[in-house]
């Protein structure tokens, strides 16, 4: 098993990525924290992972607040006794979310303070919990948007994974040496709650869809088996990656300086 003996913190556990990739985490060894604001769904994935035979628990967690992150970090090590990898998965995209006339500054807000306060909360309160333990491997989720923008307008979003590439690559650079690698999942687009809402006519499914060289939106399981390998030790000379996983959209449209 390529976990065994790890500990992850997931958070956004209850559904998606964050719910794909707990499944598989304990699938492959690990012990799983699962955080969510959503305690359905949280406790649900926990439930999910016990009845495989799994080691799992929840613990209710708002992101964008400090407090939250300090005693999930504190739970994880209280739980389990230690901390190996942390998944920073939490997001959110916002349907009033749109372009930078239209968006109002509630959901800039909103939007920032989950997606991008949230990663930095997590990497505040992580990092000395995997300097205990010796390293470890954190991943962030950005966005294939993070390098592209958006053919549907979602500014506050796009922003925001912007920002989490950024932070991802700076963080990866400042802990190299402490055996701590720091790595962001950018996905494509996805057939995921969190995408489906928002790209809520077929016109804005199809608007993504023709840019996709794939032809087709990519699953949540597909991003937590890249997640496995980020998290793994095959990827222990990885560190401040753009790791790409997008049915190769960013191929089709960045152009190499």
């Amino acid at each position: 098993m390529r976990l065994k003996d790890k500990t992850a913190l997931i958070t956004g556990a209850g559904s998606g990525i964050g719910r794909e990739t707990a499944l598989l985490f304990a699938k492959e060894g690990a012990r799983v924290v699962a955080t969510d604001i959503n305690d359905e769904g949280g406790k649900e994935t926990v439930a999910m992972i016990r009845e495989a035979g799994q080691e799992a628990a929840y613990f209710h967690a708002d992101v964008s607040k400090a407090a939250d992150c300090e005693a999930m970090v504190a739970f994880a090590e209280r739980t389990y006794g230690k901390l190996d990898i942390l998944f920073n998965n939490a997001g959110i995209m916002h349907n009033d979310d749109g372009d930078a006339v239209s968006t109002e500054e509630a959901i800039w807000d909103l939007t920032m303070n989950i997606n991008v306060k949230g990663v930095f909360f997590g990497c505040k309160y992580g990092i000395p919990a995997l300097r205990r333990a010796g390293g470890g491997s954190i991943i962030n989720t950005a966005s294939f948007v993070a390098l592209l923008g958006a053919a549907t307008p979602q500014i506050a979003y796009t922003a925001s994974k912007g920002a989490v590439l950024s932070m991802t690559r700076e963080l990866a650079i400042i802990h190299a040496r402490e055996n701590i690698r720091v790595n962001a999942l950018c996905p494509g687009p996805l057939r995921t709650e969190l995408l489906m809402k928002f790209l809520n006519t077929e016109e804005k499914k199809q608007r993504r869809l023709v840019h996709i060289p794939m032809g087709r939106f990519g699953e949540a399981r597909e991003m937590a088996a890249a997640v496995l390998y980020l998290a793994s030790d095959e990827s222990s000379y990885v560190t401040g990656s753009e790791f790409m996983v997008d049915g190769g959209i960013t191929a089709a449209y960045v152009t190499p300086e």
